[in-house]
């Protein structure tokens, strides 16, 4: 088996080492020791985006927020869904991660970075969330492994009571909130309701290095101020 070799390094905010590593047409992101994610485990993150916007239904001049680039996947998905006159606009924090999808990593998913869609913003996405109330059609976050496990305490905010009413309310009326998750665990169900969602949960079979395992896309439909949660 052809050895790993490392051909780019960054250092992730919290002051882990991030390394990017190829071995043959595989490609794989390295942070702090621990593997990231995967060139061969893209479907769960398009399905995030394939989920999140068929749930959005067509709607025009539609503008999206994604948190979290990974290698392209979501983002060249969503693009795949929406319509010419949509905005996307890729949440990143590192921007080493935005380097090398314009680099080593353009070509696994498209070169989706050079749609005229799509715009990056550098930064935190809980506060890019909260800069921008009621302006998105839909949020798609792929950020740390999801609600559980989390590698990163400090991303807790994002999935809990606080952070999902603040997506709640950066949401226009009909808005969805994608959530992809390493495992569907825990109560994130309780929590999408009480932050004023209706959630249901879509299992991804994973076929890629993980195989055997399902991942999560965790959903959450917006309701109207006032509307009681659904009973389906």
């Amino acid at each position: 088996m052809l050895p790993w070799e490392t051909i780019a390094e960054a250092e992730a905010p919290d002051g882990a080492p991030l390394l990017l590593s190829r071995r043959g047409d595989e490609f794989l992101i390295r942070a702090g020791g621990y593997d990231l994610m995967s060139s061969r485990d893209d479907s769960s993150a398009r399905a995030l985006a394939t989920i999140g916007c068929s749930a959005l239904g067509p709607r025009a001049g539609a503008r999206v927020l994604i948190g979290g680039l990974g290698m392209g996947y979501s983002l060249a998905a969503a693009l795949e869904q929406l319509p010419a006159d949509a905005e996307v606009e890729v949440v990143e924090l590192v921007p080493a991660v935005v380097e090398w999808n314009r680099g080593p990593l353009a070509e696994l998913a498209g070169r989706p970075l050079e749609d005229p869609r799509v715009r990056v913003h550098i930064g935190d996405v809980a506060a890019r969330i909260r800069s921008i109330p009621a302006k998105l059609d839909a949020i798609l976050l792929d950020v740390d492994n999801g609600p559980d496990p989390l590698a990163h305490d400090h991303n807790a905010a994002l999935y809990g009571t606080r952070g999902l009413r603040e997506a709640r309310q950066a949401l226009r009326p009909g808005g969805v909130h994608a959530v992809w998750s390493y495992s569907d665990a825990g109560g994130f169900a309780r929590m999408l309701e009480r932050a004023g969602f209706d959630a249901e949960i879509h299992k991804i079979p994973n076929p890629g290095r993980n195989r055997g395992r399902s991942h999560a896309i965790w959903l959450g439909r917006a309701r109207a101020a006032g509307a009681r949660r659904s009973t389906a």
